[in-house]
């Protein structure tokens, strides 16, 4: 697997030892275990009738890791000139041909997306296969000529979702800029033909903090993957594979529906260009309007004295006990890294 060069991590401690032997007895070696993620949870909030609800502090979120509450800070999101890396990925094949026409207003929905925020934009279109249409530029100028030559590749029955967002992913870790980094996905429902495993992808947007919005249309019904309500009795450590198994199937019926919940994104569907207007409209108003909560997360002791997270997928839960019937999506998980051991000092 590759490794996720802008993952955001934070080095903790854990003391443990480590007996060497080679056919005889060597003096013990103390090694230090390290690395904790720092978790970023993108949380909107509303009321029953799709209001935003302002104002919230930290102490009135709940956030828990696989049923363990974690001690959650509330970041500054009052500033939305925090720099951005954004790479818009949009489906050219299959059915996309018939869509083309009703995305005439993606260029002042990325305009209304960004906001004020110094941005750096790539464009991708794909079908079996992707091609850069643009690289990353902040020039708003060039971004909007790099969209306006997106274009249907006719006679092309692909649809490689997984590869394409495994392909924004990578282009963001070469980009090397600190801040937000995010996809943008305009794509059918379905992967149809990708080289990358459902799993694999799943896996690199857990690690990396990268938020998914995607707009999708032709919709299908989708199941969604169960939250984890209840954790492991303290000490306990969770069975990680169905968290991962219940993500990669869902991720087969609605892939986008499933790379938003999982990273923290929305995810819009349309099928008129009235939709597909109104749709951009509410993402756009999403956006500019959440709440980052972050924590470092922290368990029961292990064996060997660690509190760190176990290496696998997590599920994360949010409530807000004070509004038990808002609305309340956020990231859904996130990949936990192995634990590295070290020689200490």
């Amino acid at each position: 697997m590759r490794c996720r060069l802008a993952s955001l991590l934070l080095f903790g401690t854990a003391l443990g030892l480590h007996a060497q032997t080679a056919g005889q007895n060597q003096p013990s070696t103390p090694t230090l275990q390290v690395q904790s993620q720092l978790v970023l949870v993108p949380t909107t909030v509303e009321t029953g009738k799709g209001e935003v609800i302002y104002g919230l502090k930290a102490s009135q979120f709940i956030t828990e890791d696989n049923g363990v509450r974690q001690d959650a800070r509330l970041e500054d999101t009052t500033n939305d000139a925090r720099p951005l890396s954004l790479v818009v990925v949009v489906q050219c094949s299959r059915s996309a041909e018939r869509e083309f026409p009703k995305l005439r207003g993606l260029v002042t929905m990325i305009t209304a997306l960004v906001g004020e925020a110094p941005t750096d934009t790539a464009v991708v279109q794909f079908g079996t296969g992707e091609e850069l249409i643009s690289g990353f530029t902040r020039d708003p100028a060039a971004r909007d000529r790099a969209l306006d030559k997106l274009a249907p590749c006719k006679d092309d029955d692909g649809d490689t979702i997984f590869d394409a967002v495994d392909y924004a992913n990578t282009l963001l870790d070469s980009h090397h800029t600190p801040g937000r980094r995010a996809i943008l996905l305009i794509s059918e429902t379905r992967d149809h033909g990708s080289d990358m495993k459902a799993a694999d992808v799943i896996r690199e947007l857990g690690s990396s903090n990268t938020v998914v919005d995607t707009v999708s249309f032709s919709p299908v019904k989708s199941q969604l993957v169960d939250e984890v309500e209840h954790g492991p009795p303290p000490g306990a450590t969770m069975n990680l594979i169905p968290l991962m198994v219940m993500a990669v199937e869902a991720t087969r019926k609605n892939a986008p529906k499933e790379f938003a919940g999982l990273s923290g994104g929305e995810y819009i569907n349309f099928t008129t260009q009235r939709g597909f207007d109104r749709s951009l409209s509410t993402l756009s108003n999403h956006v500019h309007n959440y709440y980052l909560l972050s924590f470092v997360p922290k368990f029961p002791a292990d064996a060997l004295g660690s509190h760190a997270a176990a290496p696998g997928l997590h599920r994360l839960s949010v409530k807000i006990p004070e509004y038990p019937s808002a609305a309340v999506r956020h990231r859904e998980s996130y990949w936990a890294n192995d634990i590295v051991a070290s020689p200490a000092k």
